[in-house]
């Protein structure tokens, strides 16, 4: 059966199709399919020469060849993905989660290497970092973008930036939020369908990204420090009267800016649940006050120095965890929006992680060993496509379990895959298949 194991290199090679025609040359139309399937099969390693001797075909210089040195083009590819995502998630009630993914390296020469937070880690590590998109929908995501972040350790040498092969165009500093909105452009371009953009505080607390997303006229939600500056929604703009010296030329606020955390100080909180994991509702405790974010003009007020005027109008939202963890949010959502709609979808950002995840542990995006923007970012991109066609495989699943009336299991990504069934013997994680690895994945939670 063309659904089973048995069968999905042939379903490989369908779902393909519209990506290998975008590739032209007839040796990169067999290179990629052959790519794709060792970052899906069996494997402990997913660098270049572990999957060419599984292959058993000597096609490691081929390989090689197509990821880190042939001359093409990964735009149109990329742009193929942004086009397959929308099909498989994409609608009006998508979200897209702007994030960023840390990869550990040792040594100074893998392309934007360097000691950097990453947040997978919780702390300052010697590594890579991408700036990702997935598109998400139910608690089924795809991964649809990923590009380099260059600290300045690299973006001040030129030489650096030669050697490792970095286009002109992204050799000028630019920060996470910036490249995350360059990446939404491509994304909106292509046609790719969502209802709101969803991002961690280390995006939220970019006043640019806010007012970026805003003026591309995006529903969004992100997460921001406690002590960033809000005004109360009905904040009014007045005329201050000098008490002495020249008259005043600027209105100023009637009310002075306060931390987030203040303002939602003696807000009614409410318990709301959002979703059922593995152990149960996960549930926080939430309030929610529309306020006007301290982002606009800065301007001296009276005797406080510069200040920020009010900017736009959002809700304010507050979560505080069962662990005693405090968390504040902004929310460009609509004001009659209520507290359990404005939780949700917050908390729908959790999606991105589990994809990151399964990148790294299933399909080997942590597992380039080159050291080139090229070879990188055409890695990133087959491990995206890789995950991209899994997703294709769970969903498919899906359908055919609901047209059958089975039971939710059903839309596992690999359950129906005759090997599992076959053998009632252990099977190693390194003889595993990603198909195999989510599936028991799946079951376990």
């Amino acid at each position: 059966m063309a659904g089973g194991i048995s069968g999905w290199k042939e379903e490989l090679e369908g779902f393909l199709g519209p990506f290998l025609a975008r590739l032209g040359h007839k040796a990169r139309r067999q290179m990629c399919p052959l790519y794709v399937s060792g970052l899906i099969g069996p494997g402990d390693r997913k660098s270049i020469q572990p999957m060419a001797e599984r292959l058993a075909r000597g096609d490691y210089d081929q390989l090689h060849h197509f990821i880190a040195a042939g001359v093409w083009d990964a735009a149109p590819v990329e742009t193929e993905l942004l086009v397959q995502a929308d099909k498989l998630v994409g609608g009006s009630d998508a979200v897209l989660v702007i994030d960023d993914t840390a990869i550990p390296k040792k040594g100074t020469f893998s392309v934007g290497v360097a000691p950097q937070y990453a947040s997978a880690l919780g702390k300052t590590a010697n590594c890579q970092t991408l700036v990702s998109l997935t598109l998400a929908r139910g608690e089924v995501p795809v991964v649809c973008a990923l590009r380099l972040f260059l600290p300045e350790s690299w973006t001040r040498e030129q030489a650096r930036l030669e050697r490792a092969g970095i286009p002109a165009e992204y050799r000028a500093p630019r920060t996470k939020p910036e490249i995350a909105l360059a990446e939404i452009d491509r994304a909106i371009a292509a046609g790719m369908r969502f209802g709101c953009v969803l991002a961690d505080a280390g995006y939220g607390l970019s006043a640019p990204f806010r007012q970026g997303l805003t003026a591309r006229k995006l529903a969004w939600a992100v997460g921001i420090p406690r002590h960033l500056k809000v005004y109360p929604a009905d904040v009014q703009m007045i005329w201050p009267v000098a008490k002495r010296g020249r008259p005043r030329k600027r209105y100023v606020p009637d009310f002075l800016s306060i931390p987030a955390e203040d303002m939602l100080a003696h807000a009614k909180w409410q318990t709301i649940s959002w979703r059922t994991g593995t152990k149960g509702k996960l549930k926080a405790r939430f309030a929610a006050r529309r306020v006007r974010v301290a982002d606009g003009p800065p301007q001296r007020i009276r005797d406080k120095g510069q200040q920020h005027l009010p900017g736009e109008e959002v809700w304010l939202v507050g979560e505080h965890r069962m662990s005693g963890e405090k968390k504040y949010y902004l929310a460009k959502l609509p004001a009659q929006t209520d507290l359990r709609t404005l939780a949700a979808t917050i908390k729908a950002r959790w999606i991105c992680e589990q994809a990151h995840q399964q990148l790294k542990e299933e399909l080997g995006l942590d597992h380039f060993e080159g050291r080139s923007w090229q070879g990188l970012h055409r890695h990133a991109l087959m491990t995206m496509i890789a995950y991209a066609f899994l997703q294709h495989r769970r969903l498919k699943t899906a359908r055919r379990g609901k047209k059958n009336q089975r039971p939710t299991a059903s839309t596992d990504i690999a359950r129906n895959s005759p090997s599992h069934h076959r053998t009632h013997r252990p099977v190693t994680a390194g003889k595993m298949s990603a198909l195999q690895k989510m599936d028991l994945q799946r079951k376990a939670a």
